[in-house]
């Protein structure tokens, strides 16, 4: 199939959820209540994504908060500290290495089995990446960044092999830390090359709002099938980029404003993907948003992909 469509991974939580997760934090109900819930809202966003047409599904990660500090209150060797400013007013509480990184259990193994046995089309397993736990963590245990970031390498290489088992076709490996520290670019690298060792499913990672003139071409070297990247954000100003030097991994292209309240029309979004196929060869282009919508409204983000799927199948026609 010519330009799949999927999404970067999160969306956002209903808000029986929310409200949910807020009693459960506060006593008032039980963590089985809690998981009903969450695998209902999973189910609701599996449908909708059938629905309207993805190719390649997520389950929208409904069961976590943060995409680093899920991992690390899974993770043996972590203590979570107090909230930390990430960005305008999103707080998240950072994690601690205090001891050696363990996993001791699957993390999201479960999710995904759940997931994938609501639809015949593929789900994607979804992981934070290694450098990108290290870069959003404060370390009171490793003697360096690069050997705290390489055991974390092993420890998702666990989960990641594990994804696979369960019958994942694709892993993906979100690294958003990779753009906004090019002078680690080759430490990120190192720790990919040990995270996807051995992995026979399709490998990708996500990387956005960063400083790529600094890490391109270089982050081609990126030891994955496809890099996820935010295009609209910026009006597409990579694809100069790819002009000097060319993209030659598969691309998620992204084609939704993520941090914009307005819904794209379908015309805006086929201009961009005609932009990219003047560069890219349509063979390895995927269609996604900027990143994940979890900061988006319910219908926003409803009404943003049912633009994305028509104005997909509508260039699909005329190729």
């Amino acid at each position: 199939m010519l330009l799949p469509t999927t999404t970067v991974g999160s969306f956002p939580k209903p808000d029986y959820l929310a409200k949910a997760r807020f009693q459960f934090s506060k006593g008032q109900i039980s963590k089985t209540e809690l998981e009903e819930l969450e695998r209902k809202a999973t189910r609701e966003w599996i449908e909708f994504q059938e629905e309207i047409g993805i190719d390649i599904l997520v389950d929208g990660e409904m069961y976590r908060g943060d995409m680093v500090t899920y991992f690390a209150e899974n993770f043996k060797g972590f203590e979570i500290s107090g909230l930390v400013r990430s960005y305008g007013n999103r707080y998240y509480r950072k994690p601690v290495a205090v001891g050696e990184i363990e996993r001791a259990n699957p993390v999201t193994v479960e999710w995904f089995k759940f997931a994938q046995s609501l639809t015949q089309k593929p789900v994607k397993g979804m992981l934070t990446g290694p450098y990108t736990i290290m870069d959003w963590s404060f370390d009171e245990h490793y003697s360096s960044r690069r050997d705290f970031c390489l055991r974390l390498a092993e420890v998702v290489c666990e989960e990641a092999k594990d994804l696979e088992a369960a019958g994942a076709q694709y892993i993906q490996i979100d690294e958003p830390a990779i753009s906004v520290r090019p002078e680690e670019l080759d430490l990120a690298i190192e720790a990919m090359g040990i995270a996807t060792q051995g992995l026979k499913a399709h490998t990708l990672t996500h990387i956005c709002y960063g400083d790529f003139p600094k890490i391109y071409p270089k982050m081609l070297e990126i030891p994955v099938d496809q890099i996820d990247l935010e295009l609209s954000n910026n009006e597409f100003d990579l694809l100069g980029l790819f002009k000097k030097a060319p993209f030659t991994k598969e691309i998620g292209l992204g084609v939704l404003d993520v941090h914009s309240h307005r819904v794209e029309t379908q015309s805006e979004v086929i201009s961009r993907i005609e932009k990219a196929l003047k560069i890219i060869p349509k063979e390895k282009i995927y269609v996604s948003p900027d990143c994940g919508l979890k900061t988006r409204g319910m219908e926003e983000t409803k009404a943003k992909l049912r633009v994305m799927v028509a104005a997909v199948k509508e260039v699909r026609e005329s190729l």
